[in-house]
């Protein structure tokens, strides 16, 4: 996983917001709230402003299946 994570790096997100909330169903998690959660990771550094509805639907997916994956594997 890469020290410094950018809107592009859904999968690796996806990962670290699973493990600091793991009890969360992302599909719960309003975009405005995912924004963040994201921006709050210290391995983020790229510009808040630079996020998009599609970087962050992509996020949540990524969030999703770790979730699914820690709750029905």
């Amino acid at each position: 996983m890469p020290n410094e994570l950018t809107w592009d790096d859904a999968d690796d997100i996806g990962i670290l917001l699973s493990e600091k909330h793991p009890e969360t169903d992302p599909l719960g998690v309003r975009f405005t709230e995912l924004h963040r959660y994201v921006t709050e990771l210290p391995e983020f550094k790229d510009d808040p402003k630079k996020s998009t509805e599609g970087k962050l639907e992509a996020i949540q997916m990524a969030w999703h299946a770790e979730f699914l994956d820690r709750t029905q594997g």
